[in-house]
C-alpha cells in the first residue's frame, strides 16, 4: 500500500511554500512518525512526517515551490522496516566563550576506509545524544569546491611555512532566496516605508546583575537546572518599564491606539534561515526562572526551525540582543504592528563618574527605536530611564516605582 504525503498547511492565507530540503535518500527506508524533510514558507518552517513506516518514494526534488497540498512524496508500507534511525535535525551550536578542545572520532566511509574527522566535546556530546554519526553531520552540508580542493593541497605544501600564501579564487556561490527570508525583507522595507522611526539611547551599569549572577548561579542552576542570564532581567524590567508607560506597549490598529494591559514579549532568535521572534505570553507575570526556561526553549527550536505560527505572532513588544555578536551600538528597526524594540549590546568596562570619582564600570548601551506616530519623546525616554534605573538596582524589580527604602518607609 503506498500512502501519500502532501504539502500540509502553514497557515491561514498561504497557498504556496518551499519544499526546503529532503532529510533523507529517494528509496530510504524510513520509521513512523520520523522527520523526513521540511518546507519553508513566508511565516515558518515545518517538517515532513512519515505517518508510517516503509519505503520512500520522493516525486518532487527539494528547492522547488508547490502549492499547498501537492503530492511531493509517497510511502510504500508493504517494504518491511526494522531499526531505522529516529529523524537527524541537527541542534544550534551552543555559545562557547572558550575554544573548546578538539576530540577525534572515526567516520566509517563506504569502503570501509576509517579516517578521522576532528570534533569538539560539545559536538560529540550533542551527536552520541541525538544518536548522529559524524557522517550524518557532513553529509549535504555543502558541495566541496575547487577552491576547497586546492587550498587542501596548498595547506598540504605550506604546513611548515610560517606565512601562507592566500589561493586565489573567482569562484561565486548562488542560492535561492527563501519564502521566509523573502517575507522577512518585505516587513523591513515596509517599517521604513510606513512607521515614523526614530531611536533614542542610554547607558545602563551591569555591576549589580553581574554580581547576582556570580554570587547565586551555583544554587540558581541547582534549583532550576538552568543558568541565569541577562536575558530574564532585561525582560523582567522591560515589562516592568511598560507597565509605566504604556504608550510604549502600545499599537496602531486604522484610526485606533491599542493598548494592551499585558506583556507578551518578542525575543529575537537569528537563524540559518533568517531572524526569528517568538513570543513569551504574559511576561509581566513570570518568574526569572520561568523567563530563563522559556527563553532557551523558543530559542533552541526557533534555531531547529519547529516553532509554530502562533508562537511567533502578536507580540506587544521586542527585545533584540545584537551584544552577543559584539555590536556596541544600533538601531533595532520595529516588529510590525508594534511600536517598540528594545536593543541590547555587548557589555565593556568603561571609565564612567561616580560621586565626583572616576571608575571602571561594566557598561551596556541600550537603545529603544519606536514609531514616534504613536510614542511620544517623553514617553520614550522615561522609559529608557526607567528600565536603567531597574537594571542597576534590580532589587527595585520587586517594589516597582518605588526604591525599596520608599516601599519600607510606607512612603
Amino acid at each position: 500500500m503506498a500512502l501519500e504525503i502532501k504539502i500540509p498547511s502553514p497557515g491561514e492565507s498561504i497557498t504556496e511554500v518551499e519544499l526546503a530540503s529532503w532529510f533523507v535518500e529517494d528509496g530510504a527506508l524510513v520509521s513512523k512518525n520520523q522527520e523526513i524533510g521540511e518546507i519553508e514558507s513566508e511565516k515558518a518552517t515545518l517538517p515532513l512526517i512519515a505517518v508510517e513506516s516503509g519505503q520512500l518514494k520522493i516525486l518532487i526534488q527539494a528547492g522547488e515551490t508547490v502549492e499547498v497540498g501537492v503530492l511531493v512524496a509517497s510511502i510504500d508500507t508493504s517494504v518491511e522496516v526494522s531499526d531505522v534511525p529516529a529523524s537527524k535535525v541537527a541542534d544550534p551550536a551552543p555559545v562557547e566563550n572558550k575554544a573548546p578542545v578538539e576530540s577525534k572520532i572515526p567516520v566509517q566511509k563506504t569502503n570501509a576506509e576509517q579516517k578521522l574527522v576532528k570534533v569538539t566535546p560539545v559536538a560529540k556530546q550533542m551527536m552520541e545524544k541525538e544518536g548522529l554519526s559524524v557522517e550524518d553531520i557532513l553529509k549535504g552540508l555543502r558541495k566541496i569546491s575547487a577552491g576547497d580542493v586546492r587550498q587542501v593541497l596548498q595547506d598540504r605544501t605550506t604546513a611548515k611555512v610560517p606565512e601562507r600564501a592566500v589561493s586565489p579564487s573567482r569562484e561565486q556561490e548562488r542560492k535561492k532566496v527563501s519564502q521566509l527570508r523573502k517575507k522577512i525583507s518585505e516587513r523591513l522595507v515596509a517599517v521604513n516605508n510606513e512607521t515614523a522611526m526614530l531611536t533614542t539611547f542610554n547607558e545602563a551599569g551591569m555591576s549589580a546583575i553581574m554580581t547576582i549572577r556570580k554570587k547565586y548561579q551555583e544554587q540558581f542552576v541547582e534549583k532550576y537546572g538552568i543558568k541565569l542570564g541577562f536575558m530574564s532581567f532585561f525582560t523582567k524590567a522591560v515589562t516592568e518599564a511598560l507597565r509605566q508607560f504604556p504608550a510604549v506597549n502600545s499599537y496602531l490598529d486604522g484610526e485606533e491606539v491599542v493598548s494592551p494591559t499585558y506583556c507578551d514579549i518578542g525575543i529575537a532568535v537569528q537563524t540559518d534561515k533568517g531572524l526569528m521572534v517568538p513570543v513569551i505570553r504574559n511576561a509581566e507575570a513570570l518568574s526569572l526562572a520561568e523567563l530563563e526556561q522559556q527563553i532557551a526553549d523558543l530559542a533552541t527550536r526557533a534555531r531547529k526551525a519547529r516553532l509554530s505560527i502562533e508562537e511567533m505572532s502578536g507580540g506587544t513588544f521586542t527585545i533584540s540582543n545584537g551584544g552577543i555578536y559584539g555590536s556596541m551600538l544600533s538601531t533595532p528597526i520595529l516588529n510590525p504592528p508594534q511600536s517598540g524594540i528594545l536593543g541590547m549590546h555587548n557589555i565593556l568596562e568603561r571609565p564612567v563618574a561616580i560621586k565626583g570619582k572616576v571608575e571602571v564600570r561594566p557598561m551596556m548601551y541600550i537603545a529603544l527605536s519606536y514609531d514616534h506616530r504613536v510614542i511620544d519623546g517623553k514617553d520614550s525616554v522615561g522609559f529608557l530611564k526607567t528600565l536603567k534605573a531597574l537594571l542597576e538596582e534590580p532589587v527595585r524589580l520587586i517594589f516597582g516605582e518605588q526604591a525599596p527604602e520608599q516601599f519600607l518607609l510606607e512612603i
